[in-house]
């Protein structure tokens, strides 16, 4: 029997399909309703970090004494977790440096876990079930079906053993609704935490003019209002990053979900103009050379990304200085395919411990982002939070202190004033 969330329903959202409105007014900041994880998996590069139970980061967490790879706060967290460890705990110590299932394999082997345990409809279901999600597993393309088939193998490898697997199709079936509806757990400053389910979260629709924002308290998922709501509203979040122009936003849309966003800025393309700023010159540049060098950045921004993880960092460092460089010569600073290459550069920079580097890019890039964004945007907090503590470290205490409380602004809209992470934001401002 389908269970409520109060002040939220049920309805068929015109041109979207199924979606959620609340029927009471909210305001900005207001939690309009928490929901556990179906299933979550703490990242493996997070692993000594993070407790795999919790996804509370601190020191001294205890390691399991069997495989030695995942941490808990406690013998508490481990106990809770173990149903879902013991997956993988014996496969990670007979396969030891083979083991390597995607995050996704892991993901969905705790999936179906969790499906042969579960005797009644759980807390995650309330208003959807984790089978009526939507797979789209008609619409993948041959990529696609060749990345599913990848993590199907994988969990034939590492998991069979533990998990009586269900047939093919439905395997693939059950990789594309992870595909769709999966959500990327996030810290404060957005960096990558994990992967989890919320069946009740992903009846949201998207809208680049977003009403509502996910964030996360541990491994539940908090949704609050990002504007004032009135009875009837649709909650609508983004589903992309939202810095981009509008055939940008929408040719990730189709090819990650398979719709075309009918919002209001996709019908008006107000932004556009200001988001592709071109540099102001006495000789304008002609239509022809601007094609080209919207056609050099996309194609720039895509070859980065596929060789992050091959070329070292001063490599990646040279394509970003360089790409500049050319962009340059025709997009003013404030141009979102300048920005995006200035943030890649600061990341590089984090990287190599080069804190002045990153702060030099970090404040080209944030004069720019608040009139790019949204109000209360988590890009905008996240890089604020890193410029403040960069800044405290380079002993340039009051700007820092200056950049932590507008985080803090954002934050007590997007999580809540007395989140976790707020309460730690605040200590770290008072002791520095």
């Amino acid at each position: 029997m389908t269970a409520s969330i109060q002040g939220i329903e049920r309805f068929d959202s015109p041109g979207k399909g199924r979606g959620l409105r609340v029927t009471r007014a909210f305001k900005a900041g207001e939690l309009l309703f928490s929901c556990q994880a179906y299933s979550y998996v703490l990242s493996v590069q997070e692993r000594g970090f993070y407790c795999e139970c919790c996804f509370t980061r601190k020191q001294g967490l205890a390691r399991c004494g069997k495989c030695k790879k995942a941490f808990y706060c406690n013998v508490k967290c481990q106990k809770a977790d173990w149903a879902m460890h013991k997956l993988e705990c014996s496969a990670m110590t007979v396969f030891g440096e083979k083991w390597c299932p995607s995050e996704t394999s892991r993901l969905v082997a705790r999936i179906l876990a969790k499906k042969k345990s579960q005797k009644e409809r759980c807390c995650s279901e309330r208003i959807l079930q984790i089978g009526e999600m939507e797979s789209h597993v008609d619409d993948i393309d041959n990529e696609k079906r060749e990345m599913h088939e990848a993590d199907v193998a994988g969990l034939h490898r590492f998991y069979s053993k533990h998990l009586n697997l269900p047939d093919h199709k439905d395997q693939l079936t059950l990789f594309s609704q992870v595909a769709c509806n999966g959500f990327t757990v996030e810290d404060d400053e957005l960096s990558h935490l994990g992967t989890a389910v919320y069946p009740d979260v992903a009846l949201i629709n998207h809208s680049c003019l977003p009403s509502v924002i996910v964030t996360y308290n541990g491994t539940a998922a908090d949704v609050r209002a990002v504007q004032d709501m009135k009875p009837g509203d649709e909650l609508l979040i983004s589903y992309i990053d939202l810095l981009y122009p509008t055939e940008d936003r929408n040719s990730r849309l189709r090819e990650s979900y398979y719709f075309t966003c009918g919002c209001q800025e996709c019908k008006s393309k107000s932004m556009d103009k200001i988001k592709l700023k071109l540099r102001k010159k006495s000789d304008p540049a002609e239509p022809q050379v601007i094609n080209s060098m919207l056609h050099y950045a996309k194609k720039t921004i895509r070859e980065f990304r596929a060789l992050k993880h091959i070329k070292t960092p001063s490599e990646l460092m040279e394509m970003c200085e360089q790409s500049l460089e050319e962009m340059g010569a025709v997009f003013d600073d404030s141009n979102v395919y300048m920005l995006h290459m200035m943030y890649q550069a600061m990341g590089i920079c984090l990287y190599m411990q080069d804190s002045e580097g990153a702060v030099r890019y970090g404040e080209k890039i944030v004069r720019h982002y608040s009139k790019l964004y949204p109000p209360h945007s988590l890009n905008v907090s996240s890089l604020l939070l890193k410029l403040g503590r960069l800044y405290i470290e380079l002993d340039r205490r009051s700007v820092g202190i200056e950049a932590l409380k507008k985080a803090e602004a954002i934050m007590e809209v997007t999580h809540g004033k007395n989140h976790y992470s707020l309460v730690k934001l605040r200590e770290e401002m008072k002791t520095k």
